[in-house]
């Protein structure tokens, strides 16, 4: 049954114009009514933010496991419950309602403890997630990002808080926001909830101290609720102080132990594509990642300047299709951080790759790269990674950006199989 003639049965007659018009809210109040509201009575911790989203639920998903629940995820890189989990093939991280209320029901059959859930300010504003009982909602930041949805970034930001809006209007159960302090609109997220734990490394209640990082980790001290914590993290980066800071705050908040917290936390390898370090005997480092907003870049690129031997090189691109004002800024930073930049392909849809790639060396450009030089543009996401690869000698770092976990690539002919890390390998391989 069409799911519009089914909300016309349940809904008043007078109010039903009202709703019509917000497609996503009228699936989704439909697929609920099919499904039995699958989510309901389930313990559900939402994640949102423009980078750090993944990560963090992972971070959390594996402590709970190792505390001893049963728990579910859904993020980007993939869902399931516990260690069994499928990747998520397509470039979206909240599906649509139908398939989101065939995976709740699917959880539910299994007595999941935990819902673990990567929320996306596409589905908060497209009602993606009606009928989902949050009781832990997480912002990790917000930044430059979807600007071509949302249009200003005061939308963007206010489709994010949505999330603490739905989590802080339930009556019953806990109601818990964590926030960022770091970030400049944690005190608007801080006022949609009754009880916020604001975290951060320079601002809020809950800070990290003592932060030591490392190419394979990061480590520091906090104080949750007057307890201290120890925690290591075994994903490199200073913004994974603040994901695995924020996953502890949701721990303390669920009435876990310090031994569940740090354990739970260390026990996390890593997670795909988020500075996955490819070694195939080479002399350089590879690092491959999904960054590809500004403040992602930037983030990286200061931790890791610092720190390289040799030279640091980046090749990377920017989706067609979509936010187009900060292609230019990509290549400024890249241009300003690093001593080699190679711009490729990402995803360039139907648009034209080569004008997008024009777009991100300007921006390389006003930090004087200079083409054919420092400055190289190969079209071919896999002749760029040989290319980028090729260039790099003993103690260089080379940075291979924007795709990640992602098992597909989409061009004008639609979506092609993609595999960031096992092309990488292949690539060292060949080169000897």
């Amino acid at each position: 049954m069409n799911p519009r003639k089914i909300v016309k049965k349940i809904v008043p007659k007078g109010l039903f114009p009202a709703i019509e018009p917000y497609g996503h809210l009228v699936e989704s109040m439909a697929y609920n009514v099919l499904n039995g509201f699958p989510a309901k009575g389930m313990n559900v911790i939402g994640i949102t933010g423009t980078n750090g989203k993944t990560t963090t639920c992972f971070l959390v998903h594996r402590m709970l496991c190792e505390a001893g629940y049963k728990v579910g995820i859904m993020t980007t890189v993939g869902y399931g419950i516990g260690d069994d989990i499928k990747p998520q093939v397509h470039h979206m991280t909240n599906v649509g309602p139908k398939e989101l209320m065939r995976r709740l029901t699917w959880m539910k059959s299994q007595n999941i403890d935990w819902l673990v859930l990567e929320t996306t300010s596409h589905a908060l504003a497209q009602n993606r997630v009606f009928g989902v009982p949050y009781s832990v909602a997480v912002m990790t930041n917000v930044t430059h990002e979807h600007l071509d949805y949302h249009r200003t970034f005061e939308r963007y930001r206010d489709a994010k808080r949505k999330l603490f809006k739905l989590t802080n209007k339930y009556k019953k159960g806990l109601r818990v926001g964590v926030i960022n302090a770091d970030d400049p609109s944690a005190q608007l997220f801080a006022g949609d909830i009754k009880n916020a734990m604001l975290y951060g490394i320079n601002n809020g209640d809950i800070k990290a101290t003592n932060v030591k990082l490392s190419p394979t980790g990061v480590s520091y001290r906090t104080v949750i609720a007057e307890q201290s914590y120890d925690i290591h993290c075994n994903i490199p980066g200073s913004f994974n102080v603040a994901n695995s800071l924020a996953a502890a705050c949701v721990g303390n908040a669920l009435g876990m132990t310090k031994q569940q917290i740090q354990q739970g936390i260390a026990a996390l390898p890593g997670v795909e594509g988020r500075m996955t370090r490819i070694d195939e005997g080479q002399a350089f480092d590879v690092i491959v990642d999904f960054a590809h907003t500004p403040d992602s870049f930037e983030k990286l690129f200061k931790d890791l300047r610092p720190v390289v031997k040799g030279k640091l090189i980046v090749m990377f691109g920017s989706a067609g299709q979509r936010d187009e004002t900060k292609r230019a800024v990509q290549g400024e930073l890249a241009g300003k951080y690093c001593d080699e930049v190679i711009i490729t392909e990402e995803d360039d849809r139907d648009a034209d790759g080569h004008q997008i790639l024009d777009q991100i060396a300007a921006g390389a450009e006003q930090q004087a790269k200079v083409r054919g030089k420092d400055l190289f543009l190969v079209l071919d996401r896999t002749d760029a990674i040989t290319f980028t690869l090729a260039r790099a000698r003993e103690g260089d770092t080379v940075l291979l950006l924007g795709k990640g976990h992602e098992k597909t690539i989409e061009r004008a002919n639609g979506e092609n199989p993609w595999d960031e890390i096992g092309t990488t390998r292949a690539a060292l391989k060949l080169l000897g």
